[in-house]
């Protein structure tokens, strides 16, 4: 039995009354983790940069007995992030979960002798900076509070070199250093900082793309490549992103009180730890 089913079975919520901030919750692994967060009792701050994308899932989760907030916030300003996050505690008097999970570019198909530096420098580091904004934003208000949970996202491709990865390698190696780092300065005040892996969820719109893309350049299918994939993991099969989102149910729950300063791998045993 799955953890989901079983605290379902016993009337348990494993995020009751926690306060989630999740950025890019527009995105295939946001929606799943909003709905996932929700689900499990936390109020869900949703943060995007247009609310028109947010405001079906905060009516979804409404209509499911959750509780939502919708806000505009550019995760790679400082300032936007700093108020939005005021916000937030102004209204809850706290903050237990921060997870950013906002898309960019990453310049996959590319090898690293055909980017330019700028070219690099967007697709590899973009995203390491919002991390860094909104992981250091949350740190500053956890550390008073003396506690609370700040989770990264990153794939196998961060340890597991592969052809024409463009820039997504080297962010992902980058932000799982940046967890590790940041766990070891904010521990000693009750703040974990862990790091979520995850290999190619098929029904991720954003990994359907990039399928995609790869087909095309490959000369093959969108199904050859997913299927290619599913068969570098022990499970045989890619994870799902329902999965992803229970995964990061209990990294961002008291039963995970203990881990810190890693990254849970939840790739189907694409990588090999």
């Amino acid at each position: 039995m799955s953890v989901t089913a079983s605290h379902e079975v016993q009337g348990l919520k494993l995020l009751d009354g926690k306060v989630a901030v999740i950025y890019g919750a527009a995105g295939g692994v946001g929606t799943a983790v909003a709905k996932a967060f929700a689900r499990e009792g936390a109020t869900v701050f949703l943060a995007g940069r247009t609310e028109n994308t947010l405001n079906p899932l905060a009516r979804e989760i409404s209509s499911n007995g959750g509780t939502a907030d919708v806000s505009k916030v550019d995760a790679l300003s400082p300032e936007s992030v700093e108020a939005h996050l005021q916000k937030v505690v102004t209204k809850t008097g706290k903050l237990d979960v921060s997870f950013n999970l906002i898309g960019t570019s990453v310049a996959i198909g590319s090898k690293l002798t055909e980017l330019s530096d700028q070219r690099f420098a967007d697709a590899a580091f973009s995203k390491v900076r919002s991390y860094f904004i909104t992981m250091t934003a949350a740190a500053r208000i956890m550390e008073k509070q003396g506690n609370g949970v700040i989770l990264g996202l990153t794939a196998p491709v961060a340890r597991l070199p592969r052809p024409n990865m463009g820039g997504f390698s080297v962010q992902g190696a980058a932000i799982e250093a940046l967890c590790r780092q940041l766990a070891f300065e904010v521990g000693p005040r009750g703040v974990r900082v862990v790091c979520l892996r995850t290999g190619g969820t098929p029904d991720n719109p954003v990994l359907h793309a990039v399928f995609t893309h790869l087909a095309k350049l490959r000369g093959t299918t969108f199904q050859a490549i997913a299927d290619s994939e599913a068969q570098n993991t022990a499970l045989k099969r890619a994870p799902l992103l329902p999965e992803v989102a229970d995964a990061a149910v209990l990294i961002a729950s008291d039963y995970a009180s203990a881990i810190t300063a890693t990254t849970v791998n939840a790739s189907s045993g694409e990588l090999v730890d």
